[in-house]
């Protein structure tokens, strides 16, 4: 799985915001100096997900690409495509049983062996959300008071220490997201597990 990063020297956290102007599933991702890493849009009306990574928001760049292997989500593996080379770089595979209670991802390489796995650290935050959601005026807040995080470990050993995490920030509508690095550890799968983060965030944003 491993390939050439196109991220090279990036300073963390990263912040992953989402644009509200526009119908589509759109959003930015800046380093801490507020420069543009990437811009994420995902295309609308398709029946599978559809995701390019473009260089900036002018989108004359594309970088990769991020396609559903499948019209239903449920237990889905999301094939990731080098858009420069034309080749496939990696998969993101969905544990569907698994994630009705607690959001669990895999990465992996060609021949199926799990790399990384992504991961959410406290499935009661999703839950309490999800009730408190339904409850009017109350439920209008609760992007400030719930905010789940995930975490990527590499392999597939949940008990290992997580080498990134990605917390959702106190924001309305779910618009903002920051994205740190939390171990020192050289890690050549840099690239494809921030575009795994990438995919997954748009998975879990819609699921509340």
């Amino acid at each position: 799985m491993t390939t050439k990063n196109t991220f090279p020297d990036l300073k963390f956290p990263l912040q992953l915001l989402f644009k509200l102007s526009t119908l589509a599933s759109d959003f930015t991702v800046k380093d801490p100096s507020g420069n543009t890493v990437a811009y994420v849009r995902q295309k609308l009306l398709k029946l599978k997900e559809d995701v390019i990574i473009f260089k900036d928001e002018s989108r004359n760049e594309e970088l990769y690409r991020i396609r559903a292997n499948q019209w239903i989500d449920f237990n889905a593996t999301y094939s990731i495509f080098d858009q420069k080379s034309g080749n496939k770089i990696g998969e993101l595979s969905r544990k569907g049983m698994r994630s009705l209670w607690k959001s669990m991802y895999h990465g992996k390489s060609e021949d199926g062996s799990i790399q990384f796995s992504l991961s959410e650290d406290n499935a009661w935050v999703k839950v309490i959300d999800s009730i408190v959601g339904e409850i009017p005026i109350l439920g209008m807040f609760t992007g400030y008071i719930f905010n789940p995080s995930y975490s990527a470990r590499i392999g597939a050993d949940a008990a290992a220490s997580p080498i990134y995490q990605l917390k959702k920030k106190p924001s309305f509508f779910g618009r903002k997201f920051e994205l740190a690095r939390t171990s020192d550890r050289p890690n050549e799968e840099e690239t494809i597990i921030l575009l795994s983060f990438m995919m997954m965030v748009l998975l879990e944003r819609a699921r509340g």
